[in-house]
C-alpha cells in the first residue's frame, strides 16, 4: 500500500498526486525541528514530526481516508473514523518506544495535534483514556521504526521535572509540531497561500526605516514640543539606544507619561535584536484603544505590510492577507498584540493558541503599561517570563511610567516574583527625567462629594477639562449633570463609538475649543490627549499617574511658567469593591505623610501593598494544574480553561447599531448559511460593534425583548433605542461593577 497523508483534486476536478504519509511526516519533522533549534529541542521536535500521525501508517485510517474523501471509489464505505484513532495511537507509540518517560512528554503533543493539549485524566478526551482505548498493532512497521532515538532519557537542559518549566516546554514542542504540520500541510493543499508567507524585511532594513522616520520627527518636535519635554524624551531615546547592547534579559523602561517610551522602547527592542540576533518584536499593550493608536505609528514608521496587529478589533481591511496569516503563528518581524493575546496564549491547550508559541523564543517582548499585568495571575505569569528568559532567549522590557514591583522583596518574602536583581533599568537618572517631565501639581481634597451636580457646577467653569471616575454608573451620573455637549467614554460604547469620541476630542483640543470629557479609566493609558485640567476621582497611585499623563502632556504651559491642574477628589462612591478598591485602599496607605502621589519613589512600596492585599496572585490554581507528579500526569486543558484574563462564564459580548453596525448585523442575518467566508469576515468587521456586558444585563435585555439571535450563538441589538449616540448601551449599572477593563483578545 502507498500510504497517504492528505488528497486534493485540482481544479479540472481530477486528483492531484496524493502527499505520502512518509514525505509529510519526514518535512514536518524537518521544520519543527529547525523551530526547535532556539530552544535546544531540535532533536525531540523531530522526533514529535515523525511520530505525530504514524497512527495514520495503519490499514483502516488509510481506507477511511481514501473512503471519505472520494479519492478510492472501490475503498470500503464502512471505514469510520473511530475505528483507528491516529493521534492516540501516536501518542501510545511514543510511550512504547521511549517508556512513560519521556515518551509522555511526546505523547501530550501528539495526542493533541488536532484538539489540543489534553488533561492527563479526567474525561473521554484526555490522554490518559486515549493510551487506554488505542493501539499500536496495526500501525506498518516502516511507521513504526521512523522516529529517531533519543540523546537521553533526560530533558535537553539544566531544569528539574517540577513547576512550570516542564509544561511550558512540552507546550513549546507542540507549537513547534503543529506549525511545522500546518504549513507542511498547507504547502501541498494551498500552494499559493503558503507561497504568500514569510515575505518580510530584515531588521537592519526596518532600523534603516526607523531611523529616517525619527530623524524627521526629531526635527518636527524641536520646534512644537517645549524645550524641556523634547529634551527629555531625547535623552530618553539616547538611554535606550546605549541599553540595547546589554546583555539579554530582563529591562525596565520608566518613563513618565508623554516620555516618549513607545518609540524609544521600539528603538532599543530593533537595536538589541540586531546585536543579539533577536528574531522578532512582541509589543504587548492591555488595550485595544492603545494598539490601534501605537499601530498606526508603526504602519507610518515601517510600511503597512511590515507590521502584524492581533487583537479582536482587526479589520480584514486594516490587513494584508499576508499579515492575516501571519497572526496564525507570529512570523513577522513586529507582532503587536494585547496582553490577554499574549498571556492568555502562554497558558493555552488549543491549538490555534498555541501555533504561535515557538516563535515568542528569541524575541524581544515590550511589556507596555506593564502596571496592568492582571494581578490574580501574577504567579504563574512571571514564572513564566523568568522561564523565556532563562530557557528561551527572551529579552523582556517592562515599560511604563509607574513600575510595578515585579522582584522577590525582603519585606514580603512571600510574594513569587522574578529574582531580586534581575531587572535592570533603562533609564540612568529616573529621578531627574521625572523632575524635568513636571508638568503638573496635585490638589488632593478629603472632602466628600456627596451630589454630583456640585462637582459637575465646578468643571462646567474650566473651557477644557478632563474628569475620570472609576465606575460606569458614575460616568453616567455625573455626565447627566454636566452641560450639553459634554463627552461621555466609557466601554458601554463599543470600540468604533470611543474611536470617533476621542478623534473629536483631540480635534477640538487642538483648536482650543471648549471640551469638557467624563470618562472612566479606559482614556488613563496610552490615549494620548493634552488637557490644562484634569480631575480623577481616588484610585490606585498607578491609575493617579496616568490620569495626570493626560493634563499639560506636551509641557506647553511650562511655556508660560504654568503648570496643569491635577485636583483629586472622593467620589459620590467608592472605587469599585476587588482590585480597583484596593489599589484605592494601597494608595492611602502608601500616601500617609506624603503630598504627592506621582512620586516615582512610592510606586515600588505602593505595588507591593497591594499585591499583599490581593486574596492571590494565582486565584484559579494555575500552577498546581501544571505541576507535573513523577509520571508528568499534567492538567493543561483544564490549566487553559482557568486562565480567562476575561472570565467568559461572567460576560456575554452582544452587537450593536451603531454607525455601520446595523447595515453589517442586518446582511449576517440575510447571509446564506453556506457562506461561511462571508460571515467570517463579516464577524470581523463587527468586532468594532461589540460590547462586552454582565450575565444579568443580558437577561434583563433578553426580557425587554430587546436582542435577536443573528447567527447561532451571536446576539445584536434589534433596535437603536438601547444605544445612545453620546453614551452609548441604555442598561442599569449596578454600583459595585468593576471598571472596565478595555483588554481586547
Amino acid at each position: 500500500m502507498d500510504y497517504i497523508a492528505h488528497v486534493k483534486r485540482l481544479e479540472n476536478d481530477e486528483w492531484d498526486e496524493p502527499q505520502l504519509l512518509s514525505e509529510h511526516l519526514q518535512k514536518t519533522a524537518e521544520l519543527a525541528a529547525k523551530f526547535a533549534e532556539d530552544f535546544d529541542s531540535s532533536e525531540w521536535a523531530y522526533a514529535l514530526g515523525m511520530m505525530h500521525d504514524a497512527g495514520k501508517g495503519a490499514p483502516e485510517w488509510q481506507n477511511y481516508l481514501r473512503s471519505k474523501s472520494g479519492y478510492d471509489e472501490e475503498a470500503s464505505s464502512e471505514a469510520i473514523l473511530g475505528k483507528v484513532k491516529h493521534s492516540g495511537a501516536g501518542a501510545k507509540l511514543a510511550e512504547e518506544l521511549f517508556g512513560v518517560l519521556p515518551g509522555r512528554f511526546l505523547s501530550y503533543a501528539i495526542a493533541g495535534h488536532h484538539t489540543g493539549l489534553p488533561d492527563f485524566g479526567g474525561s473521554q478526551s484526555s490522554l490518559a483514556f486515549q493510551l487506554q482505548h488505542t493501539d499500536t498493532e496495526k500501525i506498518a512497521s516502516e511507521f513504526k521504526n521512523a522516529a529517531p532515538s533519543m540523546r537521553s532519557v533526560k530533558p535537553p537542559w539544566r531544569f528539574a521535572l517540577k513547576g512550570l518549566d516542564l509544561s511550558l516546554w512540552i507546550r513549546m514542542l507542540f507549537s513547534c509540531l503543529i506549525d511545522a504540520d500546518r504549513l507542511n500541510t498547507e504547502e501541498y493543499m494551498n500552494p499559493d497561500k503558503s507561497a504568500i508567507r514569510n515575505k518580510y524585511l530584515p531588521i537592519t532594513e526596518l532600523i534603516s526605516k526607523f531611523d529616517i522616520y525619527m530623524d524627521a520627527k526629531t526635527k518636527k518636535e524641536s520646534v512644537c514640543s517645549s524645550d524641556r519635554v523634547y529634551q527629555a524624551r531625547q535623552q530618553v531615546l539616547s538611554d535606550c539606544l546605549a541599553a540595547a547592547d546589554m546583555q539579554p534579559g530582563f529591562f525596565s523602561l520608566t518613563v513618565p507619561t508623554g516620555g516618549g517610551k513607545t518609540l524609544s522602547s521600539m528603538a532599543f527592542a530593533l537595536r538589541h535584536a540586531n546585536k543579539f540576533g533577536k528574531k522578532r518584536i512582541i509589543y504587548v499593550i492591555p488595550y485595544t484603544s492603545i494598539i490601534e493608536q501605537n499601530a498606526k505609528v508603526f504602519r507610518d514608521i515601517f510600511g503597512p505590510d511590515e507590521i502584524v496587529e492581533h487583537h479582536a478589533n482587526l479589520d480584514d481591511e486594516d490587513s494584508s492577507v499576508k499579515s492575516r496569516l501571519a497572526t496564525e503563528n507570529w512570523d513577522a518581524p513586529i507582532i503587536v498584540t494585547t496582553n490577554v493575546q499574549f498571556f492568555e496564549s502562554l497558558f493555552a491547550s488549543k491549538t490555534s493558541r498555541c501555533r504561535k508559541l515557538h516563535n515568542i523564543a528569541n524575541s524581544v517582548v515590550i511589556l507596555d503599561e506593564a502596571q496592568l499585568v492582571p494581578s490574580e495571575f501574577l504567579e504563574p505569569i512571571l514564572a513564566t517570563m523568568q522561564l523565556l528568559v532563562e530557557r528561551y532567549k527572551v529579552t523582556f522590557v517592562i515599560c511604563t511610567a509607574t513600575q510595578p514591583a515585579f522582584e522577590r522583596r525582603d519585606d514580603f518574602p512571600e510574594f513569587p516574583g522574578l529574582q531580586k536583581g534581575s531587572i535592570r533599568e533603562i533609564i540612568q537618572d529616573a529621578p531627574s527625567l521625572y523632575k524635568n517631565l513636571e508638568r503638573v501639581k496635585v490638589e488632593i481634597r478629603d472632602d466628600s462629594t456627596n451630589d454630583w451636580n456640585d462637582l459637575a457646577a465646578e468643571l462646567a467653569l474650566y473651557d477644557q477639562v478632563l474628569c475620570i471616575v472609576s465606575d460606569r454608573k458614575s460616568c453616567r451620573e455625573l455626565h447627566a449633570a454636566m452641560p450639553a455637549g459634554t463627552y461621555h467614554l466609557s466601554a458601554l460604547m463599543c470600540a468604533e463609538h470611543r474611536s470617533r469620541i476621542i478623534a473629536e476630542i483631540k480635534e477640538k483640543l487642538a483648536k482650543r475649543e471648549t471640551i469638557r470629557v467624563i470618562s472612566t479609566q479606559l482614556i488613563e493609558a496610552g490615549v494620548d490627549i493634552d488637557f490644562t485640567t484634569v480631575y480623577r476621582a481616588k484610585a490606585g497611585l498607578d491609575s493617579i499617574a496616568q490620569a495626570a499623563g493626560r493634563c499639560n502632556r506636551e509641557g506647553k504651559l511650562n511655556e508660560e511658567g504654568k503648570l496643569g491642574k491635577v485636583v483629586i477628589f472622593n467620589g459620590v462612591r467608592k472605587a469599585p469593591a476587588g482590585i480597583l478598591r484596593k489599589a484605592s485602599e494601597s494608595a492611602e496607605s502608601v500616601m500617609t505623610g506624603k503630598t504627592d502621589p506621582i512620586d516615582q519613589s512610592l510606586f515600588a512600596a505602593y505595588f507591593a501593598n497591594l499585591y499583599w492585599k490581593i486574596n492571590s496572585l494565582d486565584k484559579n490554581d494555575i500552577m498546581k494544574l501544571l505541576k507535573p507528579d513523577d509520571k508528568c500526569e499534567i492538567q493543561f486543558r483544564s490549566a487553559a480553561e482557568a486562565f480567562k484574563i476575561i472570565d467568559d462564564a461572567k460576560h456575554k459580548t452582544i452587537l450593536v447599531r451603531y454607525g455601520e453596525g446595523g447595515e453589517l448585523i442586518d446582511s449576517l442575518k440575510r447571509a446564506k448559511v453556506s457562506d461561511k467566508g462571508f460571515e467570517i469576515k463579516t464577524l470581523r468587521k463587527l468586532q468594532r460593534y461589540a460590547i462586552t456586558i454582565y450575565n444579568n444585563q443580558f437577561a434583563a435585555l433578553e426580557v425587554q425583548g430587546s436582542l435577536e439571535e443573528v447567527i447561532p450563538g451571536v446576539f445584536a441589538l434589534n433596535n437603536d433605542v438601547k444605544y445612545d449616540k453620546n453614551v452609548g448601551l441604555l442598561i442599569d449599572e449596578a454600583s459595585n461593577d468593576p471598571s472596565d477593563y478595555m483588554v481586547g483578545s
